[in-house]
């Protein structure tokens, strides 16, 4: 078997990359109900980049080994273990470190997965997918033909919506941040894509021509917040799930005292901690299907070897990248 390596990291810092190498460990003895994975594929996300830095809401304790998804495959089985096989893919435990060559899991926390399904696209199944679809299925009842509102458009989680609201019928309209990021969002789909600014209502408000919007998904944060909101249908929701701006949400009395806008928060970890298996196990297996169909895909930017992890976090955490930056620690 192959040298097992993994990315850790003992502090953090403002610079993610120069907190983080790859390191030699040692894989301890399997016990009754575990299994031995070989990772395939594992994202870099934004949650992953400030945990680096010390800038997520949840933070594990140090030292750590980073990721926070991925997929693999089963090698091996500890004794007495059963109801998985040796060869099956699945996707790796939330939250578990998923920046490694192998890992130990839990036989009964893993989801089988269609093995015909592309690697890379499975590796990003376990959070921005299920954000998205949470997104449009928790907080307001939606029909074909009904219309919601994004910013983030062009981030993942943004393609994601675009394309689990067109499979149901449900048209959208995306903001995004810069005029050269409006482009890639209609090539995926988007019924209408703007770019933010004071003027966003009445733009808005011609683009669908006064049709009402029903949900608006925030994850800036400031006054897009404010903006989005103010765009939406009489006790319509606006629901944010991020703060890329860095700077707290805005919202207007006025939308809320007269329009009866309700706001609320969406945080996938909660979603993990109080929903039960069951239910997760279901969600995840509509989606891989979906991804094995062809129905849902992320643009891939990169993929690196475990061994450049420092490129790797770095160029995850620039800027205007075109898609994710994704570790492939097993090539063979």
């Amino acid at each position: 078997m192959q040298a097992k390596l993994q990315a850790r990291y003992a502090q953090r810092g403002a610079v993610p990359e120069a907190v983080i190498e790859t390191v030699p460990f040692e894989l301890p003895a399997l016990e009754s109900g575990e299994v031995l994975l070989e990772v395939l594929a594992a994202p870099i996300n934004p949650s992953d980049v400030l945990t680096l830095t010390g800038q997520y809401g949840s933070l594990p304790p140090l030292p750590a080994v980073g990721g926070n998804e991925g997929v693999g495959r089963v090698i091996e089985l500890g004794p007495d273990t059963g109801g998985i096989a040796v060869g099956q893919v699945v996707l790796l435990p939330v939250g578990s470190g998923t920046w490694t060559t192998h890992m130990v899991a839990n036989a009964a926390r893993l989801v089988p997965l269609p093995e015909v399904a592309d690697y890379e696209q499975l590796s990003m199944l376990a959070v921005n997918p299920p954000t998205a679809a949470l997104l449009l299925s928790d907080f307001v009842e939606l029909q074909p033909g009904d219309w919601i509102i994004q910013n983030a458009a062009n981030s993942a989680v943004g393609s994601y919506v675009i394309q689990l609201a067109a499979l149901r019928g449900i048209r959208t309209v995306n903001v995004v941040r810069r005029e050269s990021a409006v482009a890639g969002v209609e090539g995926q789909g988007g019924d209408v894509v703007v770019v933010d600014g004071e003027d966003l209502v009445a733009r808005v408000k011609e683009a669908v021509d006064g049709a009402p919007i029903k949900l608006a998904i925030d994850a800036v944060g400031g006054a897009s917040t404010r903006r989005l909101a103010s765009t939406l249908a009489e006790s319509a929701t606006i629901v944010t799930y991020g703060a890329l701006s860095g700077t707290p949400s805005e919202l207007s009395a006025r939308d809320l005292v007269f329009n009866d806008v309700t706001a609320k928060g969406f945080w996938l970890a909660r979603w993990f901690r109080t929903t039960n298996l069951a239910a997760q196990v279901k969600l995840f297996a509509g989606l891989a299907a979906l991804i094995a169909e062809g129905k849902l895909s992320a643009p891939v930017e990169a993929t690196y070897d475990l061994s450049q992890i420092k490129e790797a976090v770095a160029a995850a955490a620039k800027g205007e990248r075109a898609g994710k930056v994704i570790l492939v620690p097993n090539h063979s």
